[in-house]
């Protein structure tokens, strides 16, 4: 420890030989009555001195620089909602960082590289059997790491038993088989599950639309932050507008109840309500399926109406295709497969159901193509003319 000596101000100044050159010229001012204190941050940085004791205040012990940092999944998360990743990206790549590391013994992913990562795919082919895009949705978690939170790009993986991608086209129901499912739905499960069907939404997509997303003049729904945080424009079904009205009528009954509760706010995108103070608690910004109990934020104790859990929709689909009897694999999802399915039956233009759906690519679109069995010439089977 170096000398303390006086200064002509009256302050006190710690010499030290291993100090930097720019720590000597740093002068401690303190206010009377006040104790004049600075954290040794850096290397070699002087020991605190106690303005009424001269003598040195002992260093904080104990604290590591990397326990000031936020944990690993926090910078994570961070790093995932820069770009406006969606929750269930977040917790999807969550999920299988967390499984890297426990896979390697809770190594940090910082002392690990290529092999390690290696290692962890094979096993989820070889050893769990896992589908080719779940292999690939663990690669895209761990290159999201390594990339966006360590800041170390991962080059070549080497040989990595990749899981093979089967190509089997996608189930559709007839007709007959989507009204016998319908048939076995009521009230707003009976709705969404036709607008799914109707306009060729997506789970998600059907359940976070808004009231203003529904134009029933124009019979018009737009989309918002689809697939891609694309936005599109689809048609509202004819054969559901009066249940629509209905069901729009039902839903402000209970918005101005909650209103006159002192709720009725609803949880807005991105930063909207900082920026538009009382658009939560507007009409046009309510979901249009809103859940039957006030969804409580947990940040500002609020209460409002989130919209319907996808799990619920989920199993009234898969017991209402259980009651008809049908043999394939019905799920929500279907619903969307058989809109295109039958568009392309009654003759509109790929392109056309391209934008529908919302596709980035055409070649997305034509599988439906396959599922017809037939290509532009609608081929017939020779056995049909026998």
């Amino acid at each position: 420890m170096g000398s303390v000596k006086d200064n002509p101000h009256g302050s006190k100044r710690v010499e030290d030989a291993a100090c930097p050159p720019w720590a000597s010229r740093v002068r401690a001012r303190p206010m009377p009555g006040v104790t004049a204190t600075m954290p040794p941050s850096f290397p070699g940085a002087p020991a605190r001195v106690d303005s009424k004791t001269s003598s040195p205040i002992p260093a904080l012990t104990g604290i590591r620089p990397s326990a000031r940092q936020p944990k690993l999944l926090d910078r994570l998360t961070e790093a995932l909602h820069s770009p406006h990743y969606s929750p269930r990206t977040e917790q999807t790549y969550r999920h299988w960082v967390k499984r890297f590391i426990f896979f390697h013994n809770v190594r940090h992913p910082a002392e690990m590289a290529e092999p390690e990562i290696n290692a962890f795919l094979t096993h989820l082919a070889v050893k769990e059997q896992v589908s080719a895009s779940t292999q690939n949705q663990a690669l895209s978690a761990l290159l999201f790491l390594y990339r966006h939170v360590l800041g170390r790009p991962i080059g070549d993986l080497g040989e990595v038993v990749r899981a093979r991608r089967p190509t089997r086209p996608p189930v559709v129901l007839t007709r007959a088989e989507v009204k016998a499912v319908l048939g076995h739905l009521t009230g707003d499960k009976w709705l969404m599950a036709s607008l799914m069907y109707g306009a060729g939404l997506r789970l998600i997509e059907c359940l976070r639309l808004r009231i203003h997303d529904v134009d029933l003049p124009a019979s018009q729904i737009v989309v918002r932050d689809g697939k891609g945080f694309k936005d599109r424009v689809t048609m509202v079904p004819e054969a559901v507008k009066p249940s629509l009205q209905t069901h729009l009528a039902k839903v402000k009954t209970i918005h101005e109840r909650d209103l006159a509760a002192g709720y009725g706010r609803v949880q807005m995108p991105d930063a909207l309500a900082r920026k538009y103070p009382n658009s939560p608690k507007e009409w046009g910004w309510q979901f249009l399926f809103p859940q039957e109990k006030r969804w409580v934020n947990p940040r500002t104790g609020e209460q409002g109406r989130h919209h319907v859990d996808p799990a619920i929709l989920q199993r009234v689909v898969k017991a209402a295709a259980a009651k008809t009897g049908i043999a394939k694999h019905a799920t929500c999802h279907t619903l969307r497969h058989s809109f295109a399915t039958h568009l392309l039956e009654d003759g509109y233009d790929i392109r056309t159901i391209q934008e529908l759906l919302g596709h980035k690519d055409v070649k997305t679109t034509m599988i439906y193509t396959h599922v017809l069995n037939r290509g532009g010439k609608g081929v017939r089977s020779p056995v049909d003319a026998l």
